[in-house]
């Protein structure tokens, strides 16, 4: 199973199409929020089943800030980041994921892209495809293979 996860789209609809021409091939689409509208500009490109969650700039009543979901075997965690205090330490993140028994935790918010393996546990962000605070303008990719998690950062230019 091949999963592409974006986040920080802040309604730069224009970048989609470019993101969505690195992720022809997936299987499954996350948005991590800021902006849940936008999983609306990435359903015109992506008919697949897509699971998104609510950032900080994010408004709906009925999309939840954290979801876990079960995906070929792996428990992932999957948030924003904003309510784990992500921009100073990954370490409230990583106690939710360990009270969640998650072992693939998805989050965004600090518009920096970075993927870390600690405790048995995957942290993925895939930074923001438009609006990167490091000058790498990115998304990720995770490959589930033999029971296996491989994640990659790809750029967008």
């Amino acid at each position: 199973m091949l999963i592409g996860v974006v986040s920080d789209t802040h309604r730069h609809t224009w970048i989609i199409e470019r993101v969505m021409e690195k992720l022809q091939n997936i299987d499954l689409l996350i948005h991590l929020g800021d902006n849940i509208q936008d999983v609306k500009e990435f359903g015109k490109f992506y008919k697949g089943t897509i699971i998104n969650v609510k950032g900080n700039c994010d408004y709906s009543g009925s999309v939840p800030y954290d979801i876990i979901e079960e995906i070929q075997g792996q428990k992932f965690f999957i948030t924003h980041g904003h309510h784990y205090d992500v921009k100073h330490s990954l370490s409230r993140l990583k106690y939710k994921a360990l009270e969640e028994k998650a072992n693939v935790v998805l989050f965004g918010h600090t518009h920096i892209s970075q993927i870390s393996y600690e405790d048995g546990i995957w942290f993925i962000n895939p930074g923001s495809p438009v609006i990167s605070r490091d000058g790498f303008n990115s998304i990720a990719l995770i490959e589930i293979k033999d029971n296996k998690v491989n994640a990659s950062i790809k750029a967008i230019r």
